[in-house]
């Protein structure tokens, strides 16, 4: 799935980024924990969350993230921004909570498979 999918899937605001929108998630994760996020055997995964720091960002690089959501309408603190363009990491931010915005996520997946 293509992160502009997830734009519309959750109605999302595009933060920066909007030139690697094309970029394949093969999964995601959702945690507001930041260590938890470091314990993920994931790749090319988005991040789902509404920590706004700017560690949420490095964290999601370290961890083999390619994008982070902002859930619950936080908006993300400038540092974020400005440190999500200079490594190329997309950002969205939905008004939808953690668990609608997996919700919706899931239900893509399960369609798009049926396809």
């Amino acid at each position: 799935m293509k992160i502009k999918e997830i734009v519309d899937i959750l109605d999302a605001e595009v933060l920066t980024g909007e030139d690697l929108l094309d970029q394949e998630i093969e999964q995601f994760a959702a945690s507001d924990l930041l260590s938890d996020v470091l314990a993920l055997t994931k790749e090319n995964f988005l991040l789902l969350t509404g920590l706004t720091s700017q560690q949420v960002v490095r964290t999601a690089e370290i961890a083999g993230g390619v994008g982070v959501v902002f859930v619950r309408g936080k908006a993300p603190e400038q540092e974020a921004i400005g440190l999500a363009r200079s490594h190329h990491i997309p950002l969205l931010m939905t008004s939808k909570s953690l668990f609608d915005s997996c919700q919706a996520i899931v239900e893509a997946m399960i369609d798009k498979e049926k396809k």
